[in-house]
């Protein structure tokens, strides 16, 4: 059951948004429908969110129907894109009768030939910290360790910091 009032995406306070901007290791915020409202420096890097027009800053979009994302991730893709969709599952499922979560299922379904196989089988994950392996462009081989924070001024928003490893 939808939540009565709708969906409207979510904006990023300016505190919140200063501190992202602030950090050295590549971090970002997301909102419930896993849109993409605010990142650093570091993170345009890697995903070069500012080069995407804002309807398509959203992870799933980007990791799903992108095909420099899909190249950024390489072998590792298949297994990213499928616990991307299981996480996203639960987060879906509050606003199912959402138009905005509708409108974002159908991109998803006409931008990826595997998302309906994924979403159909109804898996759920749980967002959990984890490891990411990318073959950027310009930067070669990078290997990260994730991790994912809620805000206490709007527990819909969530930071995602990105630390490099070796």
């Amino acid at each position: 059951m939808p939540i009565a009032a709708g969906f409207t995406r979510e904006s990023v306070p300016d505190a919140i948004r200063r501190t992202v901007e602030n950090l050295n290791q590549p971090a970002y915020i997301t909102g419930r429908r896993w849109d993409v409202l605010a990142w650093n420096a570091a993170a345009e890097e890697i995903f070069a969110f500012s080069r995407l027009p804002e309807e398509d800053r959203n992870t799933l979009i980007c990791v799903l129907t992108n095909p420099d994302t899909r190249r950024l991730f390489g072998a590792t893709w298949a297994d990213e894109a499928k616990r991307m969709v299981a996480q996203f599952r639960a987060t879906h499922d509050l606003w199912a009768g959402d138009p905005a979560f509708i409108e974002l299922l159908q991109r998803l379904r006409a931008g990826c030939p595997e998302f309906a196989n994924w979403w159909e089988a109804h898996d759920i994950g749980s967002v959990t910290a984890g490891r990411k392996r990318l073959s950027h462009p310009k930067k070669g081989s990078l290997r990260f360790e994730y991790a994912t924070f809620q805000a206490n001024d709007d527990p819909a928003l969530k930071l995602v910091i990105y630390t490099p490893v070796s």
